[in-house]
């Protein structure tokens, strides 16, 4: 599998990464995440990013894959220590927060440790950048770096504090593309890209039951892309997650599964390599084209 360097760390990252957050709320069974993430190591991915809210997801990897942790690069991410909805920035609570990471992980230290998404306000405040400092120095994470979208994403570049930035690029959300990609490319911070194929809305021909799926529909309703309407499903997924492959400054897409034979799927679709200069060009002119100044990067 293709490796690239994540910036300006050591980290050489296969540009397909594991995301933890499905085997944490979709309750994936130990079997299943053991069958999953051996299979995907055996063949050549090395970025697990997981996050402390992710209901069960950091104990699952710990349990099945902490016996090989020379093999993979580790990142998590925290702010919401009581679950999703629950924030809390304080430095006490960020520090007690990565040291369960720890714990649940089976680690003594993460390569990358991630403030997840925090408002600029926040980030403004310093307490919050300060902690994830305070973990490095404590040697709980060797890098440390910023999750999230849009202003807050821009100001967590422009602060220079962080040395990676995981953030919303898909054929549906490309505001980061312009907004903070040049910059953090300026800086050679490393880039993870989330939601890497907008969560496959279109796999179904009707609104997706759950909301969090809802803005990406719409979107792509509005864009009516000639890939997505024309292509076989399995096509059209191919060209959206090699889209994301294709941005200037991306090092890793992180995509999450709770089905060891997608896992394949995606590491298949990825060996394709990036699309054409006249692809990629046609999906971007078509977002510049309709998309307007409200379509904000999503979290």
């Amino acid at each position: 599998m293709e490796k690239r360097q994540l910036g300006r760390t050591d980290m050489e990252v296969s540009v397909l990464g594991f995301g933890g957050a499905e085997i944490g709320f979709e309750g994936a069974s130990e079997a299943t995440v053991e069958r999953l993430l051996k299979s995907a190591l055996d063949a050549g991915l090395n970025v697990i990013d997981t996050g402390e809210c992710y209901e069960g997801s950091e104990e699952l990897i710990g349990k099945t894959v902490g016996n090989r942790r020379g093999d993979y690069y580790l990142f998590t991410k925290c702010g919401h220590p009581r679950g999703v909805g629950s924030e809390d920035w304080s430095q006490d609570s960020l520090l007690e927060s990565i040291e369960r990471s720890l714990r649940r992980l089976q680690t003594e230290q993460l390569d990358l440790i991630q403030l997840h998404s925090c408002s600029e306000s926040v980030l403004r405040k310093g307490e919050a950048i300060a902690a994830l400092q305070s973990a490095r120095e404590k040697g709980y994470a060797r890098y440390i770096g910023y999750s999230g979208d849009s202003s807050a994403a821009r100001y967590a570049v422009e602060s220079g504090a962080f040395d990676a930035l995981q953030t919303s690029i898909n054929i549906a959300d490309q505001e980061a593309i312009r907004l903070t990609l040049p910059l953090a490319r300026e800086k050679s911070m490393g880039v993870i890209a989330k939601r890497p194929i907008a969560n496959a809305v279109w796999r179904s021909n009707h609104k997706p039951v759950n909301a969090y799926h809802h803005v990406y529909w719409d979107r792509l309703n509005t864009l009516r892309y000639d890939f997505i309407r024309h292509f076989p499903l399995e096509q059209s997924i191919a060209h959206a997650l090699r889209f994301t492959v294709s941005v200037p400054g991306v090092h890793t897409v992180i995509v999450g599964t709770t089905n060891p034979d997608r896992w394949s799927e995606n590491a298949r679709l990825v060996e394709e390599g990036p699309l054409s200069d006249h692809e990629f060009s046609g999906i971007r002119e078509r977002w510049e084209e309709v998309a307007p100044a409200t379509w904000l990067g999503q979290t």
